[in-house]
């Protein structure tokens, strides 16, 4: 057996966002397993990045999905089979500076790769990637559950909301035929990892702080997030992808990926955490008014766990230690970690038999 009974294997796949930090992960492992991917996306936004340094071996289109003709030729062109849509604007902050390109990327981008996915008979299936932002946030102690109030405060977050509600449109109205495309979309928790460099981000604040000698400045150390490394909402993208192409019509729904209880901890527990593995960087508060983001916010990952056999691989310390690890590599010794990590990462879903994994050997010679 291979990763995701090797479904992947020249599979033809159209992947959104492709420049950016998820993405670029994806594109990755993608290519790993053997698939034709086309990406298509903006340039990466800033220098250092991680697509620019990994060369993840994909075919590149620069558009913008905000303009749809660009989108419905790319589609076109591709033939894909399978559709990965990460392409977004996802910075809270940023998204209260400018809302319309936040509320225009986010749902009309959706909306553009969507309607290009009705008009090729080649697609079988898409996944969607949003946020657990797209929950009204009641400030639950509890996870909030894929049949829980969508919703959203800032712009970003309400974006997500709407992008959930185009998604489920979309499935109503063109893609509930037989024979049609299948489609879901995935909420995932505070993803971290190595090769994210983007605005108003922890770990790539922290990374730049430490680059600069300088002391990282935080806004809420109390606030509490899901807090997973990348590869775990990508190993359920990617086994909810292998599910829609094998026709599994229970699986064209909404899913968490979030981790554990036990990853759902504070911004100064996990920065208190990572200074046991990079001890070189410092913090301090910054006592500014902010902006409202939310203070509490966790996934129910039960259906996913239970219908899928998806579940985290790494616990916290093990996503802290690969994510440190992943930057000190790179600011220290100009080193790129991302092929070892998918390794490790394989090897130990294997380990923890995971069934997407595969058996023996098989799965680490997949990302090798």
């Amino acid at each position: 057996m291979t990763q995701f009974s090797g479904i992947y294997k020249g599979r033809r796949v159209f992947l959104t966002g492709h420049t950016g930090f998820k993405g670029s992960w994806l594109a990755r492992w993608l290519s790993q397993m053997g698939a034709e991917v086309t990406g298509l996306a903006l340039p990466p936004e800033t220098t250092p990045n991680h697509f620019d340094l990994l060369k993840p071996g994909v075919k590149d289109i620069r558009k913008d999905i905000r303009d749809a003709e660009a989108v419905a030729d790319a589609v076109k062109e591709a033939q894909p089979e399978i559709v990965f849509h990460l392409a977004a604007q996802p910075l809270v902050r940023r998204s209260y500076r400018d809302p319309l390109e936040t509320w225009a990327t986010n749902v009309m981008g959706t909306a553009n790769v969507l309607d290009a996915c009705r008009k090729i008979d080649s697609v079988r299936a898409i996944v969607v990637v949003t946020t657990d932002k797209c929950y009204e946030n009641k400030e639950w102690v509890w996870g909030y559950r894929e049949n829980d109030r969508l919703g959203g405060h800032d712009p970003y977050s309400a974006s997500k909301a709407g992008v959930e509600l185009v998604a489920a449109s979309f499935r109503k109205s063109y893609f509930s035929e037989e024979g049609a495309p299948l489609l879901a979309t995935a909420r995932a928790g505070n993803v971290i990892g190595g090769g994210d460099w983007s605005e108003d981000r922890l770990i790539p604040d922290l990374a730049r702080a430490v680059a600069n000698k300088q002391p990282l400045v935080i806004r809420s150390p109390k606030a509490t997030r899901p807090w997973q490394h990348v590869l775990e909402p990508l190993s359920g993208y990617l086994l909810l992808g292998q599910k829609l192409l094998e026709g599994d019509k229970k699986a064209a729904t909404a899913w968490n990926f979030g981790p554990d209880d036990a990853g759902n901890q504070s911004v100064e527990t996990v920065l208190n955490k990572i200074k046991s593995f990079w001890p070189a960087f410092d913090w301090q508060l910054d006592g500014a008014p902010q902006p409202h983001e939310a203070t509490l916010l966790h996934l129910d990952s039960t259906l996913a766990r239970q219908q899928l056999g998806w579940a985290p691989v790494w616990d916290l310390d093990e996503c802290l230690k690969a994510t440190a690890g992943w930057y000190r590599a790179s600011i220290e010794e100009g080193k790129l970690l991302t092929d070892a990590q998918l390794k490790e990462y394989a090897a130990a879903a294997q380990a923890a038999g995971m069934g997407w994994a595969g058996a023996g050997d098989a799965a680490i010679r997949a990302v090798s």
